[in-house]
């Protein structure tokens, strides 16, 4: 998988993609993640890439030119599956979204800056919006990063146990059951009994049942969802 990412302030990308899971997955050759820096294609002897809002509105806006200038040399290198763009106002993040990603070959990931984008790229090129939650931050950067991580741990071969994603929250609509590791007994805190018993089968019916209790309890939403 190839992962590009536009942005106008590409040192924010620096320690989230090239630590941790992500860091190794790339060193692997798993995947590789390439930040182009949108001021590379800017406008005149500062490379201008933002400009102020027709009608008068306040804050600057992203201008369309760099944009689509870099995204059209990206794409006669390769074919993109999804051109995304990442907003406040697009579709929350989900994990269907996250493995319907992870099986793509090409992605291209534009962060927002300033007030915004043109809206015509949005009309014309983006394929794709997520908002990662339901507030503003000061960048697409942090959410690119977020999207990059969901997507990357579950191609395979990166995570050394590849059963753990499949286990995690909201794979099969429920919240991930309690976990616990050694010692048993911390301070009198003990282990479920059932966990130290050595039955996979009474183990599994006892993750089950947490697994949905929690999430009746935490996030309803879920079951209701799941059940529409």
């Amino acid at each position: 998988m190839r992962i590009d990412i536009i942005s106008a302030v590409p040192e924010l990308l620096d320690s989230p993609l090239n630590h941790s899971i992500l860091g190794r997955a790339q060193k692997k050759g798993l995947v590789e993640i390439v930040v182009h820096n949108l001021h590379d294609y800017g406008k005149g002897t500062y490379k201008q890439i933002d400009d102020y809002c027709f009608g008068g509105d306040a804050g600057m806006v992203l201008m369309i030119e760099p944009i689509h200038r870099l995204i059209q040399d990206l794409q006669k290198e390769r074919t993109y599956d999804q051109i995304i763009y990442v907003t406040p106002d697009g579709p929350v993040l989900d994990q269907p979204t996250a493995n319907r990603l992870s099986c793509y070959e090409n992605l291209i990931i534009l962060c927002g800056h300033y007030k915004g984008i043109d809206h015509r790229i949005r009309e014309h090129i983006i394929t794709m919006e997520i908002s990662i939650g339901n507030y503003v931050l000061s960048g697409g950067e942090l959410p690119a990063a977020v999207i990059c991580d969901s997507i990357v741990r579950l191609l395979p071969g990166v995570l050394s146990d590849e059963t753990s994603a499949l286990s995690d929250s909201f794979q099969d609509e429920l919240l991930a059951p309690p976990i616990y590791t050694r010692p048993a007994d911390y301070n009198g805190w003990k282990v479920p009994e059932v966990l130290l018993s050595g039955n996979p089968k009474l183990i599994k019916n006892w993750q089950e049942e947490q697994a949905l209790e929690r999430t009746r309890l935490l996030r309803p939403e879920l079951l209701n969802s799941a059940s529409e």
